[in-house]
């Protein structure tokens, strides 16, 4: 099973960014812990600050992911555009946040990706990736 892990903008500054909200780990010392977690899945990952690179990974994954675990950050809840690539590709997407965004500004409770996404993940830390990769790994066995 292949599964792509697409960030969007400002996941690069984990680990340094709001740490009392996103912790204190880096994003690519979660992902080495999650390949290890899951050494039976092919994890890549991809990050940009940019609205329309997410939308080419997402476009270009159909072809070459069985899975997209995706935290669109901000763009969650302002892209109609993300939200209309999710909907236009056949690989599933399971939407994911670190933090609870439903604790957090009014703004941050309205998700444009949810509505086409296979499920939302959010709250859970890190921890957040995992649970959606055991989720495709449990649905593909």
């Amino acid at each position: 099973m292949k599964i792509l892990i697409l960030n969007g903008p400002n996941l690069n500054l984990l680990g340094e960014r709001e740490p009392s909200i996103y912790g204190n780990t880096s994003f690519e010392t979660y992902l080495d812990q999650l390949k290890k977690r899951f050494n039976e899945v092919e994890i890549t990952f991809q990050q940009s600050n940019h609205e329309g690179v997410l939308i080419d990974f997402l476009q270009k994954a159909e072809k070459e992911v069985d899975a997209i675990v995706l935290n669109a950050a901000a763009y969650t809840h302002t892209s109609i555009a993300i939200a209309d690539a999710v909907s236009a590709i056949k690989t599933p997407v399971i939407e994911v946040h670190i933090s609870n965004v439903y604790e957090r500004e009014d703004y941050r409770k309205q998700s444009y990706i949810a509505p086409v996404a296979k499920g939302v993940i959010a709250g859970f830390g890190l921890q957040s990736y995992a649970l959606a990769i055991q989720n495709f790994v449990n649905d593909n066995t």
